[in-house]
């Protein structure tokens, strides 16, 4: 074990510190001993809505915010494989503190993918100083999550920009806070705002009754003034092949790999220790009723299924990071979709059986175990897996590549 994983017993760090981690070992190890100390009081911060300041500040001290920035810029730049099982260790201790990074990870691909040098050198050093970005890119309303009101128009040496955000995961918790907006152009580009800047506001009222304790709320933006300096043309990403859309994507299904996996957790330890068999079964103990027996078989296999084709997954979006072509981004997207659609339906499954093995004790309120089930239903609306069906199988029936977007 290496001194940063140590050094996670002691106090929790001060904001704007942070560790730099050097290797995809690291990065596992620490997040292993960053997820222990983030499991400790999970079930009560979602009972209570008590949001993980703290917490938040252990992560990413850690240095495991910034994994992912590229080696010529001091990072670690760990592999996709990596970074999915990462995610997935963290949010299986809680998927709520799981979820708030996703942005951030894929903000900082935003900024290697279209930054200029300056930018990358600038934007990349605050990440390895331990600057979290925020999100603010979705908006409640609209006929769809790509009709973006938002909007960024020059002023004189600079740009204003207006608009209402919502579901922006972290936002409470960013020093920086990318909104997403339409120029006079129409095109797509993130505007990097600093948190406290004067006319950005950021409202806490998120009230979804899933990942309680991402602060997922609302972001205003009234004239808030950015300089050329922070604005990047990320609808250039989907303008060419890039990996961005299946990037995100890997992120968003190893958090509901961590769900699942906690949910298998919680209901082989109550069946083994609180949960009675039935009366039919013959046996002692609920852990010999066969029958439950099969059902954990059943759900266990589902998980490591889902494990593997996450892991696969990470393979191909390292293919496509590396040699970004309309093939590779294809099969990036269409091998994460088959990720997601196991990720999601496991963590919806694996939190249902828990209390139809558990059986009713297992829905007593002390022990919070809704808080799986009601974290993955939320979570897994992220993008509805029905048009991951359609996506691949129109790639192996017809050929037809997937829409190149956020959200495949």
């Amino acid at each position: 074990m290496n001194t940063k994983t140590i050094e996670l017993d002691r106090e929790l760090a001060a904001p704007g510190g942070g560790a730099v981690i050097g290797s995809d070992e690291e990065a596992l190890a620490v997040a292993r001993a960053v997820a222990a100390k983030l499991k400790e009081n999970a079930a009560q911060r979602d009972r209570a809505r008590q949001l993980p300041h703290d917490e938040v500040e252990l992560f990413s001290a850690s240095g495991l915010w910034a994994i992912t920035v590229p080696k010529e810029y001091g990072g670690a730049e760990v592999s996709n494989v990596t970074l999915a099982e990462v995610i997935a260790i963290v949010s299986e201790a809680d998927p709520s503190i799981g979820q708030i990074p996703q942005n951030h990870f894929c903000l900082i691909e935003d900024i290697r993918l279209e930054g200029t040098e300056a930018q990358k050198r600038f934007f990349f050093d605050l990440v390895l100083k331990g600057t979290r970005y925020g999100n603010a890119f979705s908006e409640a309303g609209g006929k769809n999550v790509l009709d973006i009101q938002t909007r960024i128009r020059r002023d004189g040496d600079g740009f204003v920009l207006n608009g209402r955000k919502f579901y922006s995961t972290g936002t409470m918790f960013a020093h920086w806070i990318p909104v997403l907006a339409l120029d006079e152009q129409d095109q797509a580009v993130l505007a990097f705002v600093k948190q406290g800047a004067p006319g950005l506001s950021v409202v806490d009222d998120w009230s979804g009754f899933g990942q309680r304790t991402t602060a997922s709320g609302t972001v205003i933006a009234e004239n808030v003034r950015v300089s050329p300096f922070e604005i990047f043309h990320t609808q250039r990403s989907y303008d060419r092949p890039t990996f961005a859309g299946p990037f995100a994507q890997i992120t968003t299904a190893a958090i509901d790999l961590g769900i699942a996996r906690a949910a298998l957790a919680d209901t082989i330890e109550f069946v083994q220790h609180q949960a009675r068999p039935w009366i039919d079964s013959g046996v002692e103990r609920a852990a010999e009723d066969p029958l439950t027996i099969a059902q954990i078989g059943d759900i266990a296999w589902r998980v490591h299924a889902a494990e593997a084709l996450l892991e696969r997954s990470g393979r191909f979006v390292d293919i496509a990071k590396r040699e970004a072509n309309e093939e590779t981004v294809a099969q990036a997207a269409i091998a994460v979709g088959e990720a997601k659609i196991a990720t999601t339906e496991i963590s919806l499954l694996a939190a249902s059986k828990l209390f139809e093995l558990g059986g009713s004790k297992s829905t007593l309120a002390k022990y919070n175990f809704d808080r799986h089930w009601r974290n993955a239903r939320v979570h897994t609306l992220h993008d509805p897996v029905r048009w991951k069906y359609h996506a691949i199988g129109n790639y192996y029936l017809n050929g037809v590549k997937p829409a190149r977007h956020s959200w495949n």
